[in-house]
């Protein structure tokens, strides 16, 4: 049963709530506002895209909602759990339980095997998954032995995005994951993180300014000037290989 076909029947079903959230930076004399009241809940298993230009609010919503930043105002809960007022080592235990994430560069640890990588997030980890299983789940179960330099590009990337899910997280939040890549090989991360959402049921929010892959989502939201403009559901997703950009 996909995220669309199914009903949000009772609370334990949103993952994320957000209300009227802001977020102001200090910048000498200037005040930026990246975030001006958004709203918005994302579900269990379902697969968003955040989409709008640069400038526009996504990376610092995907940073609160990942405990990474905190919000100037108003209200953010992960499971009912208020994050909003949280202590640092609450959202230290809520990053490393419960939030798996993956960014536009790679991060890796250059002297450490794909394996090794991933082990570095699976030995802190309560439930985690085996490396070699987390590295088989984005298609690299031939490359655990390979180090950084001796993988492409897009191997690398899904290096990270198996170490990102190899805690068995909740939650997948990606920033702009196919950004230092080119189309074929984006396509192909894109394809490791439908996979992780469909098979594991992991809630996944992938932003981007990239408006073609939006297709690939159950929902699309889209952020303009620190605000949530438009929230659309897609009845008929595409899957990742008819995506093209």
């Amino acid at each position: 049963m996909t995220f669309n076909e199914r009903k949000i029947k009772n609370p334990e079903d949103v993952v994320f709530q957000v209300q009227d959230l802001t977020k102001t930076y200090q910048m000498g004399e200037v005040e930026v506002h990246a975030l001006r009241g958004a709203n918005l809940e994302i579900f269990s298993g379902e697969l968003v895209v955040l989409l709008g230009p640069s400038g526009s609010g996504k990376s610092t919503l995907l940073n609160i909602l990942g405990g990474l930043d905190t919000a100037t105002s108003g209200f953010v809960s992960y499971r009912g759990k208020d994050l909003t007022h949280a202590n640092e080592q609450e959202l230290t235990e809520y990053r490393r339980f419960h939030v798996g994430f993956v960014f536009q560069f790679y991060n890796l640890i250059p002297s450490l095997t794909a394996k090794e990588n991933v082990a570095v997030v699976t030995e802190i980890a309560r439930n985690p998954m085996i490396p070699e299983d987390a590295l088989a789940m984005v298609g690299l179960a031939k490359r655990v032995d390979h180090f950084p330099a001796q993988l492409s590009g897009g191997e690398q990337q899904r290096v990270a995005i198996a170490r990102a899910i190899s805690k068995n997280p909740a939650v997948l939040l990606c920033d702009e994951p196919t950004g230092a890549l080119d189309s074929k090989t984006g396509i192909v991360v894109l394809e490791a993180l439908e996979r992780i959402n469909r098979e594991l049921g992991t809630a996944t929010a992938i932003i981007t300014h990239n408006a073609d892959i939006a297709g690939m989502a159950d929902r699309v939201i889209y952020l303009s000037n620190g605000r949530i403009s438009e929230v659309r559901t897609q009845m008929v997703k595409k899957s990742p290989g008819e995506l093209q950009w």
